[in-house]
């Protein structure tokens, strides 16, 4: 989200707009990130073929979840009522940019491709985002958590899954989940 739509009452126009805008930054990868990598400094492993396939279409899954997340937040924090959730949501998406770019890097590097369905999927996302913050306040930041809970449960389950080898995609996902710890 950027700072400008958080800082005014948008209406519905303006709404429309700002998802539109989001969705193009998020999708297509022109968002910037704030922090470093965390495999920047790793070199490159030498993968097979297959190794490289796999963890590509894992990293891929999470650019996607990445995706979703933006959406998520963008949709609760519309429909927020207070400003303090507002604050809580887009901070925990602005951290969630690091992710999405994390993963895009690492996908480039593996030579892959991120998810055909990403416009799908941030629409779908941002209508549950929509539902859970018009239930409450309480409710969205519940659902806040319970997200940030599984999201740490399928990070883990991916650094079981990814090749030995990886040492890149593997420091990206492990910073990924310590981070989504912290919430």
């Amino acid at each position: 989200m950027r700072t400008s739509t958080c800082q005014r009452h948008l209406n519905c126009s303006d709404k429309i707009l700002s998802c539109l805008d989001e969705l193009l930054h998020t999708v297509f990868s022109s968002k910037s990130k704030h922090r470093t990598n965390p495999a920047d400094a790793i070199p490159e492993p030498m993968l097979t073929p297959t190794q490289k396939s796999h963890s590509s279409a894992l990293m891929r899954i999470n650019h996607t979840g990445e995706v979703c997340a933006q959406a998520l937040y963008l949709g609760q924090s519309w429909v927020s009522r207070q400003e303090q959730v507002r604050v809580e949501l887009k901070n925990a998406a602005d951290e969630e940019v690091d992710h999405l770019c994390w993963c895009q890097e690492r996908i480039n590097e593996l030579n892959g491709r991120t998810s055909y369905l990403n416009t799908f999927w941030f629409g779908g996302s941002l209508l549950i985002g929509i539902g859970a913050g018009l239930i409450s306040d309480k409710v969205s930041l519940g659902f806040l958590h319970e997200t940030e809970t599984q999201v740490g449960k399928h990070l883990e389950s991916h650094l079981h899954l990814l090749p030995k080898e990886d040492a890149k995609s593997r420091a990206i996902v492990q910073q990924m989940l310590t981070e989504e710890l912290e919430h």
